[in-house]
């Protein structure tokens, strides 16, 4: 199947996954406690998945993740809806070698808010991933790529097996805030005003604990000032969960050649002056 086409059938599962999202939330406003702490769950592990593994692991080579490690990552990241790693990272590293020029099509200077938020994923040319990418043109990634879509499906319909409350909130409901949270990070996080030749990417704080086991992704100023660095808190009191992990795996030996940011005074007042502005 080519890359277009998956493209095409992940948007079509993605505006699927809105509707019956709204349904489930009509019908199930408030689930029992094993069918919420199911769906907190497959959330937590997928935002885990995506900011350790896809994010820091396979897009930045920040930190090299043990080989069973990563692929048990990769899954639940799949299952969580991110999409194959060979092309998140495609996207992901296009964004940041075009950030807010003419080829970073999440960017919201294209379009504002709702283009960075969603249009975009239905409405841009796929990034490629052989230019992008291709070091994750190989078979292990290929075949990631190759059963996204059967993934997503097993995820959809993965919680039946607890009635329709099961199938809405462990599915459609979870897919969506999941999604969401993820998208925030183009929209949100790239509305702040240009500071001299960077971008608008900007820290913002308050979302962090909506964003779970992924809370350090909404350190993005710092992320981007430091892109190559498996540490996106860099202050005390920015909490980083991933980081946080990264460093319990490279204890345990599950996570070797980890890279630091090389701080100075100036950029991490810079960093607080954004925060502070968001």
């Amino acid at each position: 199947m080519e890359a277009g086409t998956r493209q095409g059938i992940h948007s079509s599962l993605s505006r699927d996954d809105s509707g019956l999202a709204i349904i489930g939330f009509i019908l199930f406003p408030l689930p029992s406690l094993p069918v919420l702490l199911l769906a907190i769950g497959g959330v937590m592990l997928g935002g885990f998945g995506t900011t350790v593994c896809y994010h820091r692991a396979i897009s930045h080579r920040s930190v090299k993740l043990n080989p069973v490690l990563e692929q048990f990552l990769i899954f639940w990241t799949m299952f969580n809806g991110s999409g194959a790693p060979a092309s998140w990272s495609a996207y992901h590293r296009r964004h940041h070698a075009r950030s807010d020029q003419l080829e970073d099509v999440s960017s919201p200077a294209h379009g504002g808010f709702w283009w960075a938020h969603l249009r975009w994923l239905y409405q841009s040319e796929r990034a490629d991933v052989k230019r992008w990418a291709p070091d994750l043109d190989t078979p292990v990634y290929r075949f990631w790529r190759a059963i996204e879509v059967p993934v997503i499906l097993l995820s959809l319909f993965a919680g039946v097996y607890w009635g329709w409350e099961g199938f809405f909130w462990i599915g459609a409901i979870r897919l969506v805030y999941s999604l969401h949270m993820q998208c925030l990070v183009n929209s949100v996080m790239h509305l702040g005003a240009k500071v001299g030749d960077s971008d608008s990417s900007r820290n913002i704080w308050w979302l962090g604990p909506f964003q779970m086991t992924a809370w350090g992704e909404n350190w993005h100023r710092n992320h981007h000032s430091f892109a190559n660095s498996a540490q996106f808190g860099l202050k005390w009191y920015q909490i980083d969960i991933g980081w946080y992990a990264i460093l319990a795996f490279e204890k345990l030996g599950l996570a070797t050649n980890v890279k630091r940011p090389k701080l100075s005074k100036q950029t991490a007042t810079s960093s607080d002056d954004l925060q502070q502005a968001a």
